[in-house]
């Protein structure tokens, strides 16, 4: 078994295929329409689907915005340098919510920043091999 995608529901699917490719530096994987069902869904990632987990961002017709609630927590990337991801993302219109630094209790270096349905982004610094 292996983890193939998270979904996420937005409210504006071009705004975050944009915010997702754009500020995060994904590529946009494939598209699907779907009007009679009412729904469209995106699929986004860092690569080819059959290689790792990508995002789904779905769009249900006539939904602007979902409440968060207080089960989901966020999603993890890795990334070389977090201080430089925060300034990449910032300078491309991004919101980061906390600056890199260490995780409270250890010394791993992490950021948030947010997508613009309010969903967390957590970036783990982890060096290349």
């Amino acid at each position: 078994m292996k983890i193939l995608h998270t979904m996420l529901r937005v409210g504006d699917l071009q705004r975050s295929i944009d915010f997702y490719t754009q500020v995060m530096g994904m590529s946009l994987i494939r598209t699907t329409d779907r009007p009679d069902q009412k729904y469209s869904l995106a699929f986004v990632g860092y690569g080819d689907e059959s290689q790792g987990a990508v995002i789904e961002l779905t769009y249900n017709y006539g939904v602007a915005s979902y409440e968060m609630g207080g089960a989901f927590g966020h999603i993890a990337i890795a990334v070389p340098d977090a201080a430089a991801a925060c300034e990449r993302i910032r300078t491309s219109g991004g919101q980061v919510t906390r600056e890199a630094g260490p995780v409270k209790g250890g010394n791993t270096i992490i950021a948030f920043v947010t997508d613009p349905d309010g969903y967390k982004i957590e970036l783990i610094e982890r060096k290349p091999d």
